[in-house]
């Protein structure tokens, strides 16, 4: 998947995605991801006073690249890096995750 980055001279972005300050005509800082079949995966709005992360950025882009790529077999738990395990998404890691609070592998939980 190709990465974009734009600017926003003129606030339209930010209007349409509803991070445009219209009383001090300022964009909100916002990133959005966006798959190619134009659904926002993940976005993050943040003051303009708080710093953005850009290693996190690029983290989370790579982690739904992985996920895009396995058609959805594998996830990526928190913090997660290239080259790390992935997480097998199904219903018993639904029910490990609700009962436990993190992961457990499915191989670990008796009956």
């Amino acid at each position: 998947m190709p990465e974009v980055m734009c600017s926003d001279q003129d606030g339209s972005i930010g209007k349409s995605y509803g991070i445009y300050d219209e009383d001090s005509s300022v964009g909100i800082c916002g990133r959005f991801i966006i798959d190619p079949d134009g659904v926002i995966q993940g976005f993050k709005v943040l003051t303009p006073q708080v710093g953005r992360n850009v290693n996190e950025s690029i983290r989370q882009l790579q982690a739904f690249h992985l996920v895009r790529a396995s058609d959805g077999t594998e996830a990526t738990p928190s913090g997660w890096k290239p080259g790390k395990q992935t997480l097998n998404p199904g219903p018993i890691w639904l029910v490990t995750l609700g009962r436990c609070g993190r992961w457990n592998r499915p191989s670990k939980i008796k009956s």
